[in-house]
């Protein structure tokens, strides 16, 4: 059976091409808080080193269809493949496979397993605070975005679009997550970077307005 470091490195392949919001580098910091969260609330450690190196294997494929595929559900069946060839026990993989189709903001399928939850939560964590300021940035340029929009409400600007700012990302999903996490330790570790993050978002408005 191929092991962690064999893993990481096929998984690593997967992102050649993404985009700067959701390249190797976030995969890597969502390993880093999911193993520390792990830690804390007695998780499956395996588990949820396999799953947080390989949750984001399908995102490549939701960015090249503009979001038409769930990278979600699409990285759960490659991860499966990927494991079963490199001979994973079929119950072991089953519980990797569910953290990585459970990891998503806006699925239904909701994490059950204690390691879902941390998986959830490390992700979740990494799209807000500092990191998920500039996260936000990033994927607004990647896809020709303004800056900031005043003279429109955003949201109802479209998705992916050039009107689809960092500010609308944060009022459509990064506000609310600090609301959405399962785990003791990823709640705790949520306050300071959610309240960071808000005062950001205010003093932004308040600077493109000229009020500072």
């Amino acid at each position: 059976m191929a092991n962690l470091e064999q893993i990481t490195h096929l998984a690593r392949n997967h992102f050649t091409n993404a985009k700067g919001s959701h390249r190797w580098d976030h995969t890597l910091r969502v390993y880093r808080l999911a193993m520390k969260i792990a830690r804390e609330e007695h998780a499956d450690e395996e588990v949820v080193a396999y799953a947080a190196l390989l949750h984001d294997i399908g995102r490549p494929r939701e960015d090249e269809s503009q979001g038409k595929i769930d990278h979600a559900r699409e990285g759960a069946a490659m991860a499966e493949t990927l494991l079963e060839v490199h001979g994973m026990e079929p119950e072991q993989r089953q519980k990797i496979v569910h953290c990585i189709a459970s990891h998503r903001f806006r699925d239904g399928n909701v994490p059950e397993s204690p390691e879902a939850k941390v998986v959830f939560d490390a992700d979740k964590l990494d799209a807000i605070g500092a990191v998920g300021i500039g996260r936000a940035f990033l994927f607004a340029g990647e896809n020709g975005s303004r800056l900031h929009v005043e003279d429109q409400d955003p949201l109802e600007a479209e998705p992916y679009g050039p009107e689809d700012t960092a500010y609308r990302e944060y009022l459509v999903k990064l506000r609310k997550i600090k609301d959405r996490l399962f785990t003791e330790t990823g709640k705790k570790l949520a306050l300071e970077r959610h309240a960071f993050m808000v005062e950001f978002f205010e003093r932004l408005n308040n600077e493109t307005k000229g009020l500072m």
